[in-house]
């Protein structure tokens, strides 16, 4: 007898919304069944992408998904999130588990629209009177720097910034506006002239066959979150094409640092089937949801968690059209996906905590002294919160790692900076659940009150307290 597979077909999107209007999502916040943890229960009506859209709440929130169970065959979802806060803590604040439930329960329209907001460090990434600039292109040393000295020259203030370097190739998305006037840049001769600049920077040193490119755009209600954004350019990018793939079923030892994906086939109930195993690290489960939801796979089951710092992820999914991965092209694009979704997030480098009053070229400034002193950027994420600006930037030297990095120079970077400084010292993105004390994991923090131009505040990083002897921690 044939078997029969999930077949997909079309839906009024209309219907889709009466649907959710007669059986509006259900959610359970539950702090009784366990005592180390708070379970986020979800049924819903299905559709494409909701799973992403959940995981995503919860991660702007900088919640700590540390197991999750992921059931959706036919039109109805039901999820369970295992949940704390940052430091190991359930979640009893009313206001947030409020918002935890209207989020969870709120259409993706509406969801949409919704302000970004890191919950911890109050910075923000998308407004709608900024102007943003996507640009992507080829890593080099003082790129960054270009890109910004180039905005200030045009007179336009840098309110975030967001970008991320992998296998050599660079993405970044900047959030700015008219210089201390604010909001967007609406001249579409202005703009015209800002994208020529910044693509005339980004071109300057490509070779043969290397592209870049630059657009600029007004956020708008139902503009995709900025680091699934930030995956998407890195994917066009062509970053995954130099990933390396690990698929064997090797045990993943504590310490390997690898990641590990084995794609297998179960015909019979037509699901392929991805088991993960790689080293636990904050936003991960996003990170991979986000390449499966953009590559239109559907997760129809799914079980996260986690074994000491080794996280263990396995996926039942079909493609959006209904069919498994039949073929060896498919399955290796979808392997060197994953793995690239999970590393281009693991910065590289030596990290610094920036809390700095903001003003006009601060970012320029910043970058224009790492530059001069032979230092390069992999990773910044910085933003405003009111008139300060926030953030961490991953620094490493001209050959692109961070032990070199002689600390005398660094000092004299910190001095011409001016304020004060954390410097994170020790492996970045590990198993970096905090403790209350930073003094006793490596962290250096440097004061410097020579130049009054801006103050750079505590450090935001810590170590966080081990979650449960029953199970580990995987992170959102």
């Amino acid at each position: 007898m044939e078997t029969m597979y999930y077949q997909p077909y079309y839906v009024d999107p209309q219907l889709e919304l009466l649907i959710e209007r007669i059986y509006p999502p259900r959610v359970c916040i539950d702090n009784d069944t366990f005592q180390d943890c708070t379970l986020v229960k979800v049924d819903s009506a299905n559709k494409h992408g909701i799973l992403l859209e959940m995981v995503q709440v919860l991660t702007d929130l900088d919640l700590v998904i540390s197991k999750s169970y992921i059931s959706s065959d036919g039109g109805w979802l039901m999820d369970v999130f295992h949940v704390t806060d940052q430091f190991g803590n359930k979640l009893t604040d009313e206001s947030l588990i409020h918002y935890i439930k209207q989020a969870l329960c709120a259409s993706r329209k509406e969801g949409s629209s919704r302000k970004v907001r890191m919950c911890n460090t109050g910075k923000e990434l998308l407004s709608s009177e900024h102007t943003a600039a996507e640009i992507t292109g080829i890593d080099r040393p003082g790129l960054l720097s270009e890109i910004f000295a180039v905005l200030v020259e045009l007179g336009c203030n840098v309110t975030a910034a967001v970008a991320w370097t992998h296998h050599k190739k660079a993405a970044s998305i900047i959030y700015m506006e008219e210089g201390w006037n604010g909001g967007m840049i609406k001249d579409p001769k202005r703009l015209a002239h800002v994208q020529e600049q910044l693509e005339n920077v980004v071109d300057a040193h490509n070779g043969q066959g290397e592209t870049s490119s630059v657009k600029l755009t007004a956020p708008s209600a139902g503009q995709t979150h900025p680091e699934r954004r930030l995956h998407q350019l890195m994917y066009a990018n062509g970053d995954y094409e130099q990933c390396r793939c690990h698929e064997d079923s090797k045990p993943c030892k504590m310490s390997c640092t690898h990641t590990h994906v084995r794609i297998e086939s179960c015909k019979e109930k037509g699901y392929s089937i991805i088991n993960i195993k790689s080293r636990d690290r904050p936003k991960l489960l996003f990170d991979t949801i986000c390449a499966l939801t953009d590559l239109q796979y559907v997760v129809f089951h799914a079980a996260v968690s986690s074994n000491g710092t080794v996280a263990d992820q396995e996926y039942f999914i079909r493609h959006k059209g209904g069919c498994i991965l039949d073929s060896d092209s498919e399955r290796k694009r979808l392997l060197q996906a994953l793995v690239a979704a999970i590393e281009r997030r693991v910065s590289h480098g030596l990290r610094l905590e920036l809390c700095a009053l903001d003003r006009v070229g601060l970012l320029s400034d910043i970058t224009r002294v790492f530059r001069e002193n032979g230092f390069s950027i992999s990773t910044i994420d910085v933003g405003t919160n009111g008139k300060t600006a926030i953030g961490s930037i991953f620094i490493t030297d001209a050959s692109g790692h961070d032990k070199d990095v002689d600390p005398h120079i660094l000092d004299l970077v910190l001095k011409e900076i001016g304020g004060s400084i954390a410097v994170v010292q020790g492996p970045p993105n590990w198993d970096d659940r905090a403790s209350s004390s930073r003094a006793n994991h490596g962290t250096k923090v440097t004061e410097v009150e020579d130049k009054p131009r801006f103050s750079l505040g505590n450090l935001l990083w810590s170590q966080l307290e081990r979650l449960s002897t029953n199970f580990g921690s995987i992170k959102s």
